[in-house]
């Protein structure tokens, strides 16, 4: 069992040499910190212009874990092992603490750092990151656990609040400033010394008590996390780290280690996508969808990444315009917003003609409409966030049910509802808020029966139904709207301009195939291509290039598996194999989009040549870059199984190898890709172009930015003479 903690930035607006001697203050005893005992002094050196100090002890700790845990475990105390390493020249105080107690059986390993805020030399940032591996402990593993972080999310909370007592301490002492180090004063006694904050501990090992602002604990594991390893020691604030006070003014209230792991998913996402990551929000949605869970957040925010991709929704708001027939007969608007401040849709069902809009849209006409509604309230949440001065991440739907009657079944209809809530609920998870549902008619039961086990449970506990006009007396509507904008149809004096709606005219019937047609069309708007690739069968792709110097770019999401991406060069081209071939084996393809090119006979480095060192893709991984082509020919990008042998390449299993794999699901992978190629006169003028601003990029393509979702595309600058790849 692996635990990991990673805090956000936490700044005092105090300078470093002062934080420094309120740390000092907390010892050697300190009346907030009733668990930490006594401490030994094993080494301590100073450099002999007295700007570095380095010491390191043995503390003796009083955990508060039960009297039966302790009396198995046959210790009272717990000891830790901490070293700190003071730079008064550098500004910064690294501490590292790792457990002697039980240190077979539980591995514990805390970074902590207090370094100058990168831009402004008067504040200090704190850094936390810890990891817990409980190997055995008489199989109270899991008791030890849930006590360790327990203790562990406390202590954050108070480790903040001892160096803020202490500062109020040093004021009131009249101590405001504590000299900088220098070297002409390095012969002087330093003014801060250090020492150790309770180290992190586990069940009978108690928690570091230097860590920072946080309440209650929640489990957040991550089974890919390495045991035991060392952990790589904390810098100092760069900017695409999250500050604590950011947290609170947009994210909210979370405990420490939900802060965690934000911030770790949210390093992934950057290690792997460049840059290109959903906003803090979003990436906050996915995992409150998953209580935290980061392996099941991962996984379905990844998807939706990549459905978000291959159907270019981050530029709906800015391309879909919505046929005059929804302006006419939809009945649905936003309005105002609650008494949280959150956005109010209201949507009055019980009007809508779902018959006649799906006979004249079509389900994917609705089905991006709504779309677009929910990409209009994420914009809303961010406008009100700024506006009200704290987070609302979700909104607030009203659902006016008069008039819902037995046409509202129509099976057609209830189809194209379903996908819509199945479409909305994977890719747009907690961002209701709360949902009203009013006048509720007799025929609601049916309705609700049919789409409710396509609601998740953490949405159907936001749900408030009234039946017939409950909803206007005490613990009703105005409890969670004002007044003022209720609506006038529900009977406050708000003019509401949502649509009445009525019934939409055959005349704007289309027919099934027109409807069909359309369907089709919208869905296959997407610059980007899915293929299937098969342990033995890699997908391949044919350009070929007539001018030297022409670039052939990519961007390719991994959806499924892992794969290996290599660039081939041919003199000649490659002929697929043939039909007859797989036929006269029984099966018409590995799959309906895998493609292989390269003959079985070919040989590497005499048939055709690797012009780029593979590059292993994991799954959830984006991949952008692009390669200056040398010279003309066939190129071919290929993505393999990642399991393939290396020697693999020189003799690329075929028809026969793949019969044996096809029918084993875990040797499939699944890679969306989109290339497109540069003529070698755009390549010299964009280089021109980037010369001339004073800067060399290398080529990458720009449709896998996010535009909605992200509040900025990091963009890094790489330059190489012939080619780039990049992750």
């Amino acid at each position: 069992m692996v635990q990991q903690y990673q805090s956000p930035v936490r700044v005092y607006k105090h300078p470093f040499e002062l934080v420094m001697a309120a740390y000092e203050r907390r010892f050697p005893t300190c009346h907030l910190i009733p668990m930490f005992v006594d401490s030994d002094v094993l080494n301590e050196e100073t450099s002999d212009d007295n700007s570095t100090h380095k010491i390191e002890r043995r503390c003796k700790l009083d955990v508060d874990a039960p009297r039966l845990l302790k009396r198995m475990a046959g210790v009272d105390y717990v000891y830790f092992i901490q070293k700190n390493t003071l730079n008064r020249r550098e500004r910064t105080l690294y501490i590292e603490s790792h457990n002697e107690t039980f240190s077979n059986r539980v591995i514990i390993h805390e970074l902590c750092c207090y370094s100058v805020h990168p831009e402004n030399e008067d504040w200090t940032c704190f850094e936390q990151s810890a990891s817990l591996d409980i190997k055995s402990f008489f199989g109270f593993e899991s008791t030890v656990e849930k006590i360790a972080m327990k203790q562990y999310a406390n202590s954050i909370k108070k480790g903040k609040e001892i160096i803020e007592y202490y500062l109020r301490e040093l004021e009131e002492d009249g101590i405001t400033h504590v000299p900088r180090w220098s070297p002409s004063t390095s012969l002087i006694p330093p003014v801060v010394t250090v020492i150790p904050p309770a180290p992190l501990t586990t069940a009978p090992i108690a928690i570091a008590t230097n860590a920072e602002n946080g309440k209650d604990a929640v489990a957040c594991k991550e089974s890919s996390s390495p045991v035991g390893s060392a952990i790589e020691p904390l810098a100092a604030t760069p900017d695409d780290k999250l500050d604590a006070d950011y947290i609170n003014r947009y994210l909210g209230d979370l405990t420490p280690l939900q802060e965690s792991c934000l911030i770790r998913l949210r390093s992934w996402l950057q290690e792997t996508h460049k840059g290109k990551i959903p906003k803090d929000q979003h990436i906050l949605r996915f995992l409150r969808a998953r209580d935290f869970n980061m392996d099941k957040a991962r996984e379905i925010l990844c998807q939706s990444l990549t459905w978000r991709k291959q159907h270019q929704v981050d530029y709906l708001l800015d391309t879909w315009s919505s046929p005059q027939v929804l302006h006419d007969y939809y009945t649905g608007g936003w309005h105002h917003h609650d008494r949280d401040g959150r956005p109010l849709y209201i949507l009055r069902l019980g009007q809508m003609d779902t018959k006649g809009l799906v006979r004249a849209l079509g389900e994917e006409s609705l089905l991006r409409h709504v779309l677009s509604i929910n990409e209009e309230g994420l914009r809303r949440c961010e406008e009100n966030t700024k506006v009200f001065g704290r987070p609302i991440s979700c909104w607030t739907c009203l659902v006016d049910l008069e008039g819902l009657n037995m046409r509202h079944l129509w099976r057609p209809g209830v189809k194209a509802l379903l996908r819509i809530i199945e479409v909305v609920e994977a890719n747009y998870p907690e961002t209701l808020g709360r949902l009203l549902i009013l006048r509720a008619p007799r025929v609601f039961p049916v309705l609700w029966t049919l789409v409710s086990p396509f609601i998740d449970e953490n949405t159907r506990k936001k749900f408030l139904i009234y039946a017939g006009n409950d909803y206007q007396g005490p613990g009703g509507l105005v409890d969670y709207i004002d007044k003022e904008v209720i609506p006038d149809f529900l009977g406050g004096e708000c003019l509401c301009e949502v649509p009445e709606g009525g019934l939409v005219p055959k005349s704007l019937y289309r027919t099934p195939e027109e409807l069909e047609n359309d369907d089709i069309k919208l869905w296959t708007e997407t610059i980007y291509q899915s293929a299937s690739v098969f342990k033995g069968a890699p997908h391949e792709l044919l350009i070929e290039i007539i001018d030297a110097s022409s670039v052939i770019t990519w961007d390719f999401d991994v959806c499924k598996g892992d794969v290996v991406f290599n660039i081939y060069h041919s003199k000649r081209a490659p002929q697929p194999p043939r039909k007859e071939a797989l036929a006269s084996h029984g099966i018409t393809s590995p799959g309906g989009n895998n493609v292989q090119l390269i003959d079985k006979s070919w040989q590497l480095g005499q048939d055709y040549s690797m012009v780029e060192s593979p590059l292993t893709c994991k799954e959830g991984e984006s991949v952008q870059g692009s390669h200056v082509t040398r010279w003309p020919g066939f190129y071919i990008l290929q993505w393999r199984f990642h399991s393939m042998p290396a020697c693999a390449a020189t003799n690329l299993p075929r028809v026969d190898d793949v019969l044996a794999t096809l029918q084993v699901s875990s040797h499939k992978c699944k890679v969306m890709y989109y290339t497109e190629v540069l003529g070698s006169e755009d390549f010299r003028t964009a280089c021109y172009d980037v010369q001339s601003l004073g800067s060399m990029t290398s080529l990458e393509s720009s449709h896998s930015g996010f535009s909605q979702l992200s509040a900025a595309t990091t963009s890094s600058s790489q330059s190489q003479s012939s080619s780039m790849i990049s992750r």
